[in-house]
Parts: structure tokens; sequence; C-alpha cells
């Protein structure tokens, strides 16, 4: 059997394509927030990641430009050698600052992230204990880690008592690390990191957070989940990005300086990766100084997601309640949700569709996220449109 035999066979996405309801790869011409163009048609944008609403703030558009101009588009070398600015270490800092972490360490990714700090860490006769429906940043980063020989477990989503079933399987001396999402990304619900701190200490395991879908959204000034659950003490690492509410590219990790200082020297995917360019540095410098001078915008972010969950629920719809930006419309058949998607689409709305392997058997939905620089009459477009698009079907 030849390599190419599977990639020649696969037909999947032809077919969905061929009925027009492919919901994919779909090409931006312009994206000014609550508003973007494609297929030269302007669309209310209800599946974005930019909670904050700060990818188009004119101050982080200014400072990426003025940081391209003084340290060139790239830093043509890892953090390990060539490719440490000053920026770097600011942003590291102001970060460790505002988490109340006494470190952190920058990636060029979010996903890169996860990788390079579970595969760093998590060695052989060491065991990482995962939430089953957690990001694939974390299960690839288990499956990367010398660890994951034999020593990769999972536990059902959101069940402490499952967890705690399965930390007492593993040997009392053996190493743990227990990871989760803070928010879940697909759902927006909230681990419940209070009680994993807890089970944690019990078990002398550390815990490990995955705040990219937290931070700039819940606890106070929209520092995470561990500040939400009051839990911040009892979370040992915690992870981030940038390309959500810091409007740019890269990823980082908070914890003990002896802890990142040990990643820092052996993480092959920060000594043998580019590190974060100019750019993305000072967009999300900018954006972070906005959300200290600006918190009322986690506020309003909240009131968004609030009024979008209430209204859409008033429809009709079976939703995901969470606290989250992330507001999951639940419609069940694969091919029900991708004729959903379409007709949202034709009607200037745009959803992110969901179905398997993505969701479970039978879950497909309507994933819906909100920014804080979406205005009243965004959010009524899109409740009127799910409306009539939810009358149309028999959804609602």
């Amino acid at each position: 059997m030849s390599l190419f035999d599977k990639c020649n066979s696969f037909k999947t996405a032809d077919e969905v394509k061929e009925k027009g309801l492919y919901p994919y790869f779909k090409t931006l011409e312009q994206n000014e927030g609550p508003i973007v163009t494609l297929e030269g048609r302007e669309f209310v944008m209800a599946g974005s990641n930019n909670y904050l609403g700060l990818t188009s703030h004119p101050e982080v558009i200014e400072a990426a430009q003025l940081a391209t101009k003084k340290y060139g588009t790239g830093c043509s070398g890892s953090r390990y050698l060539t490719g440490t600015l000053d920026l770097h270490i600011e942003l590291e800092e102001k970060l460790a600052e505002y988490l109340n972490y006494e470190s952190v360490l920058l990636f060029s990714t979010g996903y890169q992230t996860a990788l390079g700090v579970i595969s760093s860490l998590v060695q052989r006769g060491d065991y990482i204990i995962s939430d089953k429906e957690n990001h694939a940043c974390i299960i690839n980063g288990a499956l990367a880690s010398k660890g994951a020989l034999g020593n990769f477990v999972r536990y059902k989503h959101n069940d402490i008592n499952d967890l705690e079933r399965v930390l007492k399987l593993i040997p009392e001396k053996a190493g743990k690390l227990i990871a989760s999402d803070g928010v879940f990304s697909v759902s927006g619900e909230l681990a419940k990191v209070d009680e994993l701190s807890k089970i944690a200490k019990k078990y002398n395991a550390k815990l490990l957070i995955d705040d990219a879908h937290a931070f700039g959204v819940v606890g106070n000034g929209g520092r995470g989940t561990p500040n939400y659950f009051n839990s911040e003490k009892g979370v040992d690492l915690l992870m981030g990005t940038f390309s959500k509410t810091l409007a740019s590219l890269g990823g980082y990790i908070a914890g003990p300086s002896k802890v990142i200082n040990y990643i820092k020297h052996h993480s092959p995917a920060l000594i043998f990766s580019a590190s974060p360019t100019p750019a993305s540095c000072a967009a999300a410098l900018k954006s972070l100084e906005i959300l200290k001078r600006q918190p009322e915008l986690v506020q309003q972010l909240s009131d968004n997601s609030r009024y979008m969950t209430e209204n859409l629920s008033k429809l009709g719809f079976n939703i995901e309640n969470n606290i989250s930006a992330i507001v999951p419309v639940i419609v069940g058949e694969q091919e029900l949700a991708l004729q959903m998607w379409r007709k949202l689409f034709d009607k200037g709305i745009f959803v992110n569709a969901f179905v398997p392997p993505g969701v479970p058997p039978n879950m497909s939905m309507m994933r819906t996220s909100y920014m804080a620089s979406h205005k009243k009459e965004h959010l009524d477009r899109i409740l009127d449109k799910f409306s009539e698009v939810g009358k149309e079907m028999n959804l609602i």
C-alpha cells in the first residue's frame, strides 16, 4: 500500500463541498471585529475568539507597526540563541505580575506551549492525567512526552470522583501532572479548578490549567479560572495564548521560577523554534495594557454572552449554559448542523459548525462566541437570523 493511498481516497470534504455545506477554511477579506467581509459580502461575526475585540484596536495596530519598524519583521532565531528581544522579557514580566506568578515563558504559539511544557516535564516513569475533553494541544503534548509510554491516562470529563479513582491507581511515588482546560474550547464550560487543586494536593500531583479561552474572559480583570475560583495558589502551572484576548500570536506558561527555568533549557519546542515576532509581542503588550486600563471590557463581554445565552434559550434552542464567551447551540445530527450553518451563512451570520469527531455523535452544534465589541444591534441581528433559521428548519 502506498503512503498516499489514504489521501487519494479521502472524499468526505469534497462531497460536503458539492452539497454547498462546507463551512471551513473560509477566506476573510476584511476583519473589523463584529463585522467581517467574506466573498464580497458583510457578515456579523459570531464565531471569533477575539474576545475583547482588540485585533482592530488602533493602539494595538500602531504598536505592532512601530515594533516592526524598530526590530524588523522577525527574530530569525530561537529564544535560546539569537531570538530574544527586550520585548519578550517585558511581556514575560508583565504577564507574570498580572497573573500573580513568579515567572512566565513565551512560546511561538499556544499549541506549541502545551507540547513544549508537557513533553519537557513528563518523563519516563511520570504520569499525565488528562480530562477527556481537553484541547488537542494537551493530548498531543502528552503523547509527545516520554512519560506517555503507558503513563498517559484520562478521566471522565469534569468528573472529580473519576479523577480520584484514576489517581488511586497510580504509584504513590510517581511524578504526576493533572492537566485540564480552564474553559473547555468546544462547550465553553468551566473546569472545577478549585476541586482540581484540592485533589492535586491530596495526591501530591501538580496541576496545569490551560486558560486559552479564560484569560480576559473570567476572573477579576480577566485573570482566568484560578482567580475566578480563588485557587491561584493551587494551580502550579497556568498556560495561555496571545491569539484570543491578547489579539496576537504566541503562547505562554506561568509558574515557579525554577520550573520555568527548567522548561526554558529542556523544551525542544522552545529551543528549536523561532521566537514570537516583534509585532506579535508588541500587540500582546498593548492588549494587556488596554485590559489593565479598561477592565470594564471583561464585564461588557460577560454581559454580551449572558444576553445571547438567555435569548437563544428563550427562542427555544438547546443551549449549553455557562459564563464564558462561548455559547454552543446544540443541533444534533451532523447533516442538520451543516444545513443550519449554510442557512445562517446565507443570511449574513458567520458561526462555527462543530461536527464529529470534534464533538460526540449526535451533538453537532453551532459554536457561537462573542466579543466585548459586539453592540446590541449586532447581537439582535444574530438572534433574528437564528430565529428565522430555527423556524425554517423546525428546530424551534
